[in-house]
């Protein structure tokens, strides 16, 4: 079974940390309900768990949360 693409995010700059991409992108409403899901191990970012919730990313990082998959883009 082959994964879905993941849906391109335009974030309009270079960065972006995980936290703000996660409401950005709408995988959910609010911090504290982001800072949850990092801390408990729900997202990954680029295929690993990551649970640093100032990770910067870049453009191309894919995040995954409950089986939806968001790239950064420009």
């Amino acid at each position: 079974m082959t994964k879905a693409a993941p849906i391109d995010v335009s974030i309009g700059s270079d960065g972006i940390r995980l936290g703000q991409f996660m409401k950005f992108a709408g995988l959910l409403d609010s911090g504290g309900d982001v800072k949850e899901a990092i801390i408990d191990g729900y997202v990954t970012v680029n295929g690993e768990v990551d649970r640093r919730r100032g990770r910067q990313l870049q453009i191309g990082d894919v995040v995954g949360f409950e089986g939806r998959r968001v790239r950064v883009s420009p």
